[in-house]
């Protein structure tokens, strides 16, 4: 294999590539929030969202500790885009504004998506997503020196999925074949092209990643019951 030296450089940003989620929230009014955000990562039925600190969609998570994490398929792309430079917030934060961001109070009607309502939280669910995660926020981090950045850790309520990813004859798993997410390569979107090589990780049964929020989740009373 030929070595290919490196060159040292400064991007602005260092977003390689991750899926975008939709963040559904409430706002004080009790209306829904709806953001696009691609900073996530996942570890067992927990997640870590990186969310700009003076952002709608951390003052809602600080405000009601739960939130859904929505998860768009390639398809969703141009719903997705549609809420691009708008924000929940008014006014506009400057740093916003410097950026060519716009108020938008109806997220939802922008990007023509359909609110469902959740079981567990508040903020509604995404009908047109095939995954939906209901969540609660269990730990918040500062992250960087000048309290920009939160990085919020939540835990997983609930997961609904569309029937079409799902795995055939299986309760819990997803097809990777079928899951199709968006993904977010320094500020484009761009899909998942077929497998490149057999993965021996996937050789380990998934029953053995399964962990003890799975169990807590199960205690999480529909709202209202």
């Amino acid at each position: 294999m030929k070595t290919v030296a490196h060159t040292a450089i400064e991007p602005g940003i260092l977003y390689f590539g991750t899926p975008v989620v939709l963040v559904s929230s409430t706002n004080e009014d009790g209306s829904a929030n709806l953001a696009p955000m691609s900073s996530a990562f996942w570890l067992g039925w927990r997640a870590m969202l990186g969310l700009g600190a003076r952002s709608k969609t951390a003052r809602n998570l600080l405000r009601t500790r739960e939130c859904v994490l929505n998860l768009p398929s390639d398809t969703l792309a141009a719903a997705v885009d549609r809420l691009a430079l708008t924000t929940g917030s008014d006014p506009v934060p400057p740093g916003k504004q410097q950026r060519g961001y716009r108020h938008v109070a109806d997220k939802f009607g922008r990007a023509g998506l359909t609110p469902v309502p959740s079981e567990t939280v508040a903020p509604p669910r995404i009908a047109e997503c095939p995954v939906a995660m209901e969540a609660v926020v269990e730990a918040t981090h500062p992250v960087a020196d000048d309290g920009g950045i939160v990085a919020f850790e939540v835990r997983v309520q609930r997961v609904f999925v569309h029937e079409d990813i799902r795995l055939a004859g299986t309760d819990d798993h997803i097809d990777p074949d079928a899951w199709r997410p968006l993904i977010m390569s320094f500020q484009k979107l761009y899909g998942l092209g077929e497998q490149v090589h057999p993965s021996t990780l996937a050789r380990i049964p998934e029953r053995l990643y399964r962990g003890p929020d799975i169990e807590r989740a199960r205690g999480a009373g529909a709202r209202g019951l």
